[in-house]
């Protein structure tokens, strides 16, 4: 059974409209926009086009786009440097915005965020060797994107 059929949009100036709109309710990367357009049946010469009008109109800004996502995924998902930037790569933003959106991030506010991720998960873990208990603890900062010294610090200095 197929799903509801997709409509395709062919004129720019409706694109146009309705891509304001996908902007205007949150911040987007130039690529994200792009897939949909194309995703929207557009053809790739009006494609731009449109993107050239939203860029102008600044209802696309890779800049905010940028610091808006650093900011986000620090905040609300407790997302570490590392994974932070390779969510940005994987949405093509330029290594240039992507090193300015790492500074939104205060250094104080990321220290205390992975201590309070790894107290939290140092409850949950029932290990009893205190090795493989640090170990845990260490891959679990790293696969939320923590840097390898940083985690190792938080641990000796929290006893973890």
């Amino acid at each position: 059974m197929d799903g509801p059929k997709k409509i395709k949009i062919t004129d720019p100036k409706i694109a146009l409209t309705k891509a304001e709109n996908y902007c205007a309710y949150q911040e987007r990367s130039q690529q994200e926009v792009r897939d949909r357009l194309y995703e929207w049946g557009l053809w790739p010469n009006a494609i731009e086009q449109v993107i050239s009008e939203l860029i102008q109109g600044n209802f696309l800004n890779e800049e905010r786009f940028a610091k808006a996502y650093a900011k986000g995924k620090f905040s609300q998902k407790a997302w570490g440097r590392i994974k932070i930037k390779q969510g940005l790569k994987q949405k093509r933003v330029p290594d240039v915005l992507i090193k300015k959106a790492m500074l939104t991030i205060d250094a104080d506010d990321y220290f205390a965020a992975l201590t309070r991720l790894l107290d939290k998960k140092a409850g949950t873990i029932n290990e009893k060797n205190e090795l493989k208990r640090r170990y845990k603890l260490q891959q679990y900062a790293m696969g939320r994107g923590y840097e390898a010294d940083l985690v190792a610090e938080v641990l000796k200095v929290n006893h973890l």
